[in-house]
């Protein structure tokens, strides 16, 4: 059912044990090492872009958190309304949550094909997922697109003594398919490699992780449902490898930590470049700023007023200043007789005196 992942997977693998098999040896254990390394590599590689993606809509997320708390608060009792209002803001702002799920989404069916590829090297358990192959059989029965050579090959490969398709849990009865092709391996011998690839991997993903999380807004990390993922992401997760790595492949092992130390590198070089964007378009604004400025020793100028309104202004207040001016005139003039002496009479003395005749 899951030959369409199967098939490009071990094709990828089959590819890059060819090239380092050349130089190394077919049944090196370096060489199916390096495969796999590179397996993980050309996977991150095709996912750069869609990576790239992933960080911009996780930073997007973060912006946006002020915005969507207020539609949360607002929209409360009513998700109907608060659902179309929360796509409305994603497609104004160009904002597509299904980008920041993508490169995992593609990471897990590439993980489990890898898992499913190395454990048919050795198809004699009787587990789920198991053929119960005899060891003779299983070293002569092609492996999708590994022929009898190659899972021969992959047989005889060993890191320190330890085949890379065993891991700690093994049975002893699976052990035995390695007999005839470099010896029956042991438990220590397993341990002493898969225990220290199991502590590097857990230690990587914290670290990743760590990473990842510092970057954070303090309202993206003040998020609910962001700060559970940050405590998965940096406890959990870390402590699920080790956990299950007794039960996990040396090969799976090694894709893990290849895949840490790649998304190491890569997180500092895309957020190492979003950096520099930031800073150029802070650059870009004060040079603007700057150059609206007015020059050293120029008049600065009002720009709140204009020369229109000035003079309109200008000529309201000459009218009013005349109108003032004329009416003191007028009052002067009207406001009563002045005697011979030059002294001002009062304007009711006359009425004064008809009503005393009365």
């Amino acid at each position: 059912m899951l030959d369409i992942i199967y098939w490009p997977v071990s094709a990828i693998l089959w590819f890059w044990h060819k090239a380092f098999g050349f130089v190394f040896g077919a049944d090196s254990g370096l060489a199916w090492s390096l495969a796999i390394v590179f397996l993980v590599f050309t996977l991150r590689l095709v996912l750069y872009k869609p990576f790239v993606k992933q960080v911009r809509t996780t930073k997007q997320m973060q912006e946006l958190q002020p915005q969507i708390k207020e539609l949360q608060k607002k929209y409360k009792n009513d998700r109907e309304t608060m659902a179309r209002e929360m796509q409305k803001l994603q497609k104004e702002h160009g904002f597509n949550p299904l980008m920041g799920c993508l490169p995992v989404l593609v990471q897990v069916p590439v993980f489990l094909g890898l898992f499913h590829v190395l454990r048919s090297f050795n198809r004699t358990g009787h587990g789920f997922g198991q053929l119960g192959m005899s060891a003779y059989d299983n070293a002569h029965t092609p492996n999708y697109i590994f022929s009898a050579a190659d899972v021969q090959s992959f047989l005889s490969a060993r890191i320190f003594g330890a085949p890379i398709a065993s891991f700690i849990t093994m049975p002893q009865s699976e052990l035995e398919a390695f007999a005839e092709w470099g010896g029956t391996p042991t438990k220590l011998t397993i341990a002493l490699v898969a225990i220290p690839l199991m502590v590097i991997a857990g230690l990587a993903t914290h670290f990743n992780a760590r990473a990842s999380v510092e970057r954070q807004t303090p309202e993206a990390a003040a998020n609910p449902q962001a700060a559970i993922m940050n405590k998965l992401s940096l406890w959990v997760f870390p402590l699920g490898v080790l956990v299950g790595g007794p039960f996990l492949m040396i090969g799976i092992l090694i894709y893990w930590v290849a895949n840490n130390i790649w998304t190491y590198g890569q997180q500092h070089l895309v957020f190492g470049r979003m950096e520099k964007e930031e800073e150029e378009k802070k650059a870009k604004k004060l040079e603007q700023r700057a150059q609206n400025a007015p020059k050293p020793g120029a008049k600065p100028v009002d720009v709140r007023k204009r020369p229109q309104d000035a003079a309109t202004d200008e000529s309201s207040t000459n009218g009013t200043a005349s109108t003032n001016g004329t009416a003191k005139q007028t009052a002067k003039q009207g406001g009563g007789q002045r005697r011979p002496g030059g002294q001002k009479r009062p304007g009711n003395r006359g009425r004064a005196n008809q009503k005393r005749k009365r």
